[in-house]
């Protein structure tokens, strides 16, 4: 039997149902049973700050993130962007603000607490092992074991099902799930740490320069999967420095400057001229 993360991010009882088996589980998830309540929202931060000695790292920021979005994340180094996904990852405490979660309350302590209400992060260095397969990497701390009375053995063939279902549903394509992950190409490499975040079946998932030193059909292969990851209702926070690829993918751009934010823009509403004059702080000509 799959232990609850594993099967909630892949059970056909849950996934097969009209509401993605939300009934039962809202029964006994308030966090989930107010997301149903307001849909339109999932995740609202409101005025997060943060101070690193004499240095404001954030100051009133606030956002929100709304299912099936792909919103983008720009501005230069320092600009407050990686100290932003660290709070909301669970990694680092603002000194003050608060989250909501589909309209309700929550606390981001620790990673593991972000991971539990469905908030997954990629970053640019995938944190993969190289000498482990797709396979190992993707359950890695979290393997399936066979029964007490089968010696507590890893449930090798298993993994390998769940593994492979969750590329096919993302639409990865990764031919031998045996070869070592340091052998695959960055386009694989990058598939490989996205499905190992839909183990926990996430609504929010966070790429740190997610096409970062990939070659051009490597850097189509990502952009495809995250157009797959709206296309499942997921929230995509991405963080990148490419200007055509966000006016292609984004629904939304927010520009972080000295801490803040200091422009939020729509697709198709905006000139990349008007984004790199925000990140600047100078006025646009366009």
């Amino acid at each position: 039997m799959l232990p609850p993360h594993v099967a909630s991010a892949t059970s056909p009882a849950v996934r097969d149902q009209p509401d993605g088996g939300s009934g039962a589980a809202a029964k006994n998830d308030p966090l989930r049973a107010a997301e149903l309540a307001n849909p339109a929202l999932i995740l609202e931060v409101r005025g997060i700050s943060k101070r690193y000695g004499g240095v404001n790292a954030l100051t009133e920021v606030s956002l929100s993130l709304h299912p099936a979005e792909v919103v983008a994340l720009v501005g230069d180094n320092g600009a407050g962007k990686s100290t932003f996904v660290k709070i909301v990852s669970g990694i680092e405490q603002p000194d003050s603000g608060s989250f909501l979660f589909g309209g309700a309350p929550i606390s981001l302590k620790t990673p593991k607490a972000a991971a539990a209400i469905g908030i997954q992060t990629v970053y640019q260095d995938l944190a993969l092992c190289d000498t482990l397969d797709t396979v190992q990497n993707m359950f890695l701390g979290n393997e399936l074991r066979r029964p007490w009375y089968l010696g507590f053995r890893m449930a090798r063939a298993q993994m390998e099902i769940t593994a492979q279902r969750l590329l096919s549903n993302l639409g990865a394509r990764i031919p031998n799930l045996s070869t070592p992950v340091g052998a695959l190409s960055g386009g694989q490499r990058q598939a490989a740490a996205i499905c190992r975040a839909f183990l926990t079946d996430p609504r929010v998932v966070i790429l740190d320069e997610p096409t970062a030193a990939l070659g051009v059909a490597q850097r189509a292969e990502v952009l495809a999967l995250i157009e797959r990851l709206r296309a499942r209702g997921v929230a995509v926070l991405v963080i990148s420095h490419d200007l055509h690829e966000i006016e292609a993918i984004a629904d939304r751009v927010i520009v972080f400057r000295l801490g803040r934010i200091v422009a939020e823009m729509k697709r198709g509403a905006y000139t990349q001229q008007e984004v790199v004059s925000a990140i600047m702080g100078v006025r646009s000509n366009g």
